[in-house]
């Protein structure tokens, strides 16, 4: 990861979440706090060596109930666009994630998309 982007993850309204298998670092994902109802999923990553073994699956079900436990309503993702995310697309999709436009201060371009998700139960 990124130097800059790890420095942007210390800041005291995101909470980062790893994966691990045994010694070695599978994945990792963060949720943003955004309001006092609604977060923001930053940063999901799975080591190549690991896609498809569920560990997207895994950090999305520990950030889904953590912003549950914080009675957000609402969580929002921005993530890129085109093939290279189809998969991530299709993990969204399959936890009740649905497009939306832009939030906060992100831009549309053409090589990013908007999601969010209702929380049940909040």
């Amino acid at each position: 990861m990124h130097a800059m982007a790890i420095d942007a993850l210390r800041h005291p309204s995101i909470t980062l979440w790893t994966a691990w298998r045994g010694p070695t670092l599978c994945g990792c994902g963060a949720l943003k706090q955004l309001d006092a109802s609604s977060g923001e999923i930053k940063s999901m990553r799975t080591r190549a060596l690991f896609l498809r073994q569920g560990v997207g699956q895994a950090v999305l079900d520990t950030i889904i109930g953590a912003a549950h436990d914080r009675g957000y309503s609402q969580l929002f993702l921005e993530t890129g666009s085109g093939e290279a995310f189809a998969a991530a697309h299709a993990l969204y999709l399959r936890n009740g994630f649905s497009w939306c436009g832009p939030f906060g201060d992100y831009a549309a371009t053409d090589f990013n998309v908007f999601m969010t998700k209702t929380i049940d139960g909040a």
